[in-house]
């Protein structure tokens, strides 16, 4: 005898929901440092979710702080960019040509495994601490110029991309009489004013100095990054791809975060504030700001094989994006998630990544991040901005989110 009809349907399996039509971007109005609402509620419901990618794709999008982790501790999900789908439509592209030489970001075990070992050396916690004095050094001089210059000015400008673009400097061993010239360079690559054929011709000029410095570097080398490398089995043209893509990797990030830690901080009173009465506890405030903004809020990863992540089977060639804005905001991992509390533990946060692919250069951008934002507040007791906070240009529309500028002003009767 059949069952009832109704035990059948009771029996049967949900059907799956329908895909996400794309990845959420909109942000909540007025709120520029909180995620898209929908990636909060996603988070909190369906932290794993099929999407639909702009090329047609059937994939995934991560949001849950636990879910990212585990992909990406897992060596089983790849970031060769040839094997990922875009989760944002850029004009024009389509797919991701292979990663440049040197470009840790775009490959995979062995090669990456090769060149990360070889630059561990030089980003150990001891080494960067070493390099905070001149950090300190470098942060007063451009406050000096603030002070010099008067208020209304942008800080951008004046001071959030200087700063790491002089640190770049350091790292990679650019002779003095350079300096200004490369920092100029890299100004006009993450610069606004400038056009895209500008653009490219900074950044082409770049990567060719850079390739000139290291021949310069192997015959006589000095107490840099760049010498460091030369000592290795790697070629001239390995060492000149590892050094351009240190300066690209670690000048547009660190100017970024000053930038949006500032506005954040300006929009927060009481906790720049406390910042400024208690500079001792920079290092835990520099955590929350990066837990807080996530300014580089999506990663992707591609399965090579099928793969099992809590109860949900993502299939061989499937892309999953992984929203770190969404989880670094996860109620299960932090409490009270949506306020900016510099008194907090921050510890786990995924601003820097997670697994092998977790930023090589977190430390130097932490010792440049614990000097610049306490040096400016306590400079400029009264900081703050020019205009309305509406009216702050934010990237938007671009990978690393920040302020394109910031106009800010103070009391010029103080210091």
């Amino acid at each position: 005898m059949n069952p009832p009809e109704r035990t059948a349907q009771a029996t049967a399996p949900r059907p799956e929901p329908d895909p996400l039509p794309g990845l959420p971007l909109s942000r909540p109005e007025g709120c520029p440092f909180d995620p898209p609402t929908e990636l909060a509620r996603l988070r909190d419901t369906e932290p794993l979710r099929r999407m639909r990618y702009p090329d047609g794709h059937l994939g995934w999008l991560a949001t849950g702080h636990s879910v990212i982790r585990k992909i990406g501790a897992d060596r089983r999900f790849s970031s060769r960019y040839e094997s990922l789908h875009l989760p944002v439509a850029i004009p024009g592209v389509t797919t991701l040509p292979p990663a440049t030489l040197g470009d840790l970001t775009g490959i995979d075990p062995p090669e990456h495994t090769r060149y990360r070992r070889l630059l561990a050396g030089n980003f150990t916690v001891r080494r960067m601490r070493a390099l905070t004095a001149r950090v300190e050094e470098i942060a007063a001089e451009h406050l000096d110029a603030m002070e010099r210059q008067g208020p209304d000015l942008d800080l951008v400008a004046a001071y959030a991309h200087p700063v790491p673009a002089l640190m770049i400097c350091e790292l990679l061993g650019v002779p003095e009489d350079e300096r200004e010239g490369f920092r100029n360079r890299a100004a006009t690559v993450s610069g606004t004013s400038a056009t895209a054929e500008e653009q490219y011709s900074a950044l082409t000029a770049l990567g060719e100095f850079v390739r000139e410095l290291v021949p310069v570097k192997r015959a006589a080398p000095t107490d840099d990054l760049l010498s460091d490398l030369t000592t290795t089995d790697l070629t001239d043209e390995e060492v000149a791809g590892l050094g351009s893509f240190l300066l690209a990797a670690g000048l547009d990030t660190t100017a970024n975060m000053i930038a949006l830690g500032a506005f954040a901080l300006l929009n927060h009173p009481e906790q720049a504030a406390a910042l400024r009465s208690d500079p001792g506890i920079a290092d835990q405030a520099v955590e929350e700001l990066l837990r807080y903004l996530s300014i580089g809020h999506t990663g992707v990863r591609a399965a090579l094989e099928d793969v099992e992540v809590d109860g949900t089977l993502i299939k061989a060639g499937e892309t999953v994006t992984l929203s770190v804005q969404a989880a670094n905001r996860d109620p299960a991992r932090f409490t009270d998630p949506d306020t900016l509390d510099l008194s907090r533990t921050a510890t786990g946060h995924l601003a820097f990544g997670h697994g092998i692919h977790q930023c090589l250069g977190q430390q130097l951008a932490r010792v440049e991040l614990r000097v610049a934002l306490p040096a400016l507040f306590t400079r400029f007791p009264s900081l703050r901005l020019a205009v309305p906070p509406e009216e702050v240009p934010l990237r938007d529309d671009m990978n690393l989110y920040g302020a394109h500028r910031l106009p800010v002003t103070w009391d010029p009767t103080e210091g």
